[in-house]
């Protein structure tokens, strides 16, 4: 009887045990993706001051500018991970464009603001990488415990469900180049 009742307790506080250990690795994957949100956001809002200090000086690359404004939109709107990571591609290459017009102005490139600016957006998007690694690490991790066995058997019976990775859009291979800010 006490056999029994052992294996029981064990069960119980191995299903216990699993439970709050799922718990814990998907708040740690929604605390990654806050920390990504917030970097997002840091440069959603340097976007608009670079765009004004580039186009008091090239004033006739309104295309390089709508683009940069309609990318950052579609990044801020997006509701998917999937639909998140391919806008994000797009605002990188839009920004890309924005540098390489700043390299024909040379009093552009001297300007204390925009380099400010720039400076601001480089480590911005080191921490975007470095959360994007941090968050895809632990999605990784909670998706391995929903799919490996006994770990299934509890994510199954409280509907725990896997996590998507936050992933630049493969298609569009500029993207996977950081954005270049170098003078």
């Amino acid at each position: 009887m006490y056999i029994i009742l052992a294996i029981v307790v064990l069960i119980l506080l191995w299903a216990v045990f699993s439970y709050n250990r799922l718990v814990t690795m998907k708040n740690r994957a929604q605390e990654a993706w806050a920390d990504i949100d917030v970097q997002l956001k840091r440069r959603y809002d340097l976007i608009p001051n670079l765009v004004n200090t580039v186009k008091g000086y090239a004033t006739h690359e309104t295309e390089a500018f709508e683009n940069v404004t309609k990318a950052r939109s579609a990044a801020m709107g997006a509701g998917t991970l999937s639909d998140k990571g391919q806008a994000e591609a797009t605002l990188a290459g839009a920004l890309k464009s924005v540098f390489a017009i700043a390299e024909a102005y040379p009093d552009l490139k001297a300007n204390q603001n925009f380099l400010s600016l720039q400076n601001e957006l480089t480590d911005t998007e080191d921490k975007i990488q470095a959360a994007r690694r941090f968050y895809n690490g632990n999605v990784r991790d909670l998706n391995t415990s929903i799919q490996v066995f006994p770990g299934n058997l509890i994510a199954g019976t409280f509907h725990f469900s896997a996590m998507e990775f936050f992933q630049l859009d493969a298609t569009d291979a500029a993207a996977k180049n950081p954005v270049e800010v170098k003078f």
